[in-house]
């Protein structure tokens, strides 16, 4: 078995560089550590994973959970935690809650016994309780689309109240009065703020929020916005705009109302929340409200990671991003 002072002979340095490039590769000079991992690539050096994190108290992993691995806007927040970890030289595990509760606590339970050295999460529920066992044992975390409601926690998230006001506002704008919201689970924040938003819109302009028609999908998908649509259509009246909490949801709503017959923009104009790749490609392109997906990922993991190496200057953060309307041939 080739060991880390093989390397260090190999590379010309010392062994507690070999430990830096594989530990703390920030601290090594680009130069020293090209050639330290040039040693580890010629020589088929492995170190051994579980005697590290032993010696080390947790592992070179980080773990991230989301609520729904199903949605694009998941998987470009993933990419970007999974670009910043490689190259810090850190192992990302994945953990999908599905919106539950009890499985974001297995999944939890999984990553603290494996000795990730911190957990990114985009918490299924509203109790601190779970966050706080882990923390308790030496691991950070960070909220990812989520705001942080006390000083000595990272968050990076989104403003959801105010990209749900801009959705219905742009509606109204193109001369819409009636507007439903098609919304998932009202026990996920970030659709209680957004048709929040919805409802300021409205207000905003001299309308009843009340009369904002809320359909509550059981979840977030395509195939949700169908029914949801077939709900609205099986009313009678349609309305003359719908937002939807996500672009999934709303791909569905516009599936259901071409099929139907229903005209967008023209009979019901729609807008949808991501802008993912989908949105611009369907057959009639999708307004949405976009958000830094990618980058909400990449900050959150180097929040994560600073506070993981450097604990005594880590500065808690608490970023706040705005959606950006982006207007298509759905609302137009």
């Amino acid at each position: 078995m080739v060991s880390i002072k093989d390397v260090a002979a190999h590379a010309g340095v010392s062994p507690g560089t070999v430990s830096n490039v594989l530990n703390r590769p920030g601290k090594v000079a680009p130069a020293t550590r090209e050639r330290v991992e040039a040693a580890i690539s010629e020589l088929g050096f492995v170190r051994h994973g579980s005697a590290s994190t032993l010696r080390a108290g947790h592992s070179r992993t980080i773990g991230l959970s989301v609520i729904d691995i199903g949605n694009p806007f998941f998987t470009e927040v993933a990419a970007g935690v999974e670009d910043v970890a490689s190259d810090l030289g850190y192992a990302v595990i994945l953990g999908n809650s599905a919106g539950s509760p009890d499985k974001e606590d297995r999944n939890l339970r999984v990553l603290a016994e494996h000795r990730v050295r911190g957990v990114l999460i985009t918490p299924s529920g509203e109790d601190p309780g779970r966050l706080d066992r882990l923390r308790e044992h030496g691991i950070s975390v960070v909220l990812v689309d989520h705001p942080a409601h006390r000083p000595d926690q990272c968050a990076v998230a989104v403003d959801d109240v105010a990209g749900g006001r801009a959705a219905v506002a742009h509606l109204l704008a193109q001369g819409a009065r009636s507007v439903a919201c098609v919304t998932g689970p009202l026990t996920i924040r970030q659709c209680v703020e957004r048709r929040d938003g919805a409802r300021a819109a409205l207000r905003g302009a001299g309308l009843d929020p009340a009369e904002l028609r809320v359909v509550e999908a059981a979840t977030m998908t395509a195939r949700a916005g169908e029914k949801a649509a077939a709900e609205l259509l099986a009313a009678g009246a349609l309305p003359e705009a719908v937002f939807c909490a996500n672009d999934l949801l709303a791909l569905g709503v516009l599936r259901a109302l071409l099929r139907a017959g229903v005209r967008v923009p023209e009979d019901v104009a729609l807008i949808g929340y991501d802008d993912i790749d989908f949105a611009a490609a369907s057959t009639v392109s999708l307004s949405s409200m976009r958000q830094p997906t990618y980058q909400l990922g990449r900050i959150a993991t180097e929040l994560l990671l600073d506070e993981c190496d450097n604990p005594d200057t880590h500065a808690h953060q608490h970023i706040m991003f705005q959606p950006e309307l982006v207007a298509r041939e759905s609302t137009q």
